[in-house]
């Protein structure tokens, strides 16, 4: 496991140990890894960084599966590829459902073009400009199919919720229905949602890559696994009840001058952005396995969670906050009422 410490690879590295399997966790050692991992520590952003992963064991350091969730300069997955294709089984590459060229038309699936992208990459392309996110991803799946070919499998995931959520979505959600009070809830309540819990993700990873598949899949729930409605009413519900949504419709939302997805996390109007986050195809994953647990499951472990924190979920520093400023929803729920 390249990284293995938070969200994503904290999930994939539980859920392995869980199967009793033997488990070594690369990292850089900023935050502790699962009991019962081996851990070698690096940071594969330095010269000689992979360096821990070549030190002879007796065992030779070989592993039946990798698993990778890095989303920065595609380079760096290219050189953790490169040093480990003689040495691993096969390589399994937490994508995203960005290296899709936007829009994604609704029902996209696996054959949507992808972004232009170079497994070369630092922070910045050949072009001088900086790297965004979909560029990396893409540019990660490339170096990883240039070292494995039909041994890479990239997951394509899409939005991603659960426990050790370090993004701040469906935590900043249960903080602001902890609260209480009136909620500003963006409409319509039965707006479809599609997304993929973390501890769902992670089976379906190892899974797949124990049982040899490559290729490119989107891993996320069926579109309609859940509506805002029936989100947001079990957010409150898990909370304890003080929360009472109100619900605003889109055109006054975006009026505000409020940002879907940032600022209201998860939702997006309908519309492009709402075809390209909440309707892609996941046939090709279901038919390969993928089960998605029932919303109400994903809610409350994530609240137990942060409940164990005090409230207070991890932040990615790379990543801006989310949510709504609470000045501003007061301002349009006064303006609603």
């Amino acid at each position: 496991m390249l990284g293995g410490t938070e969200f994503v690879g904290r999930a994939i590295t539980e859920d392995a140990l869980a199967r009793g399997w033997e488990v070594t966790v690369f990292h850089r050692g900023h935050h502790a890894a699962p009991a019962g991992a081996r851990v070698l520590l690096g940071d594969r952003t330095a010269a000689d960084g992979l360096g821990a992963l070549a030190v002879g064991d007796g065992a030779g350091h070989e592993w039946d599966l990798v698993v990778d969730t890095w989303s920065g300069a595609p380079a760096v997955v290219r050189d953790a590829a490169e040093a480990l294709a003689g040495r691993a089984g096969r390589y399994v590459y937490i994508s995203s459902g960005s290296v899709y060229t936007y829009p994604s038309a609704a029902g996209h699936d696996e054959s949507w073009p992808v972004v232009a992208a170079s497994p070369h990459d630092g922070a910045t392309g050949a072009d001088g400009e900086e790297i965004d996110y979909a560029r990396a991803k893409r540019g990660g799946e490339l170096a990883v199919v240039a070292a494995f070919g039909e041994r890479a499998l990239l997951v394509r995931a899409g939005l991603i919720l659960g426990p050790y959520e370090n993004i701040g979505r469906l935590p900043w959600w249960l903080g602001r229905m902890a609260r209480g009070g009136p909620v500003l809830a963006p409409g319509p309540r039965e707006l479809a949602v599609q997304y993929v819990d973390v501890r769902d993700l992670a089976a379906w990873c190892l899974d797949a890559g124990a049982a040899g598949l490559g290729g490119p899949y989107n891993v996320i729930s069926p579109p309609g696994h859940t509506t805002m409605g029936a989100l947001l009413a079990e957010c409150a519900r898990v909370t304890g009840g003080k929360a009472e949504l109100r619900w605003v419709d889109a055109e006054t939302v975006l009026a505000a001058d409020i940002a879907p997805w940032t600022d209201l996390p998860v939702w997006v109007p309908e519309g492009e952005l709402y075809d390209t986050l909440h309707r892609g195809d996941v046939a090709k994953a279901l038919a390969a396995g993928l089960r998605c647990r029932p919303m109400a499951e994903t809610v409350a472990d994530t609240w137990s969670w942060l409940c164990d924190l005090d409230g207070v979920a991890p932040q990615r520093p790379d990543r801006p906050s989310v949510g709504l400023d609470p000045e501003v929803e007061a301002r349009v729920l006064w303006g609603a009422s």
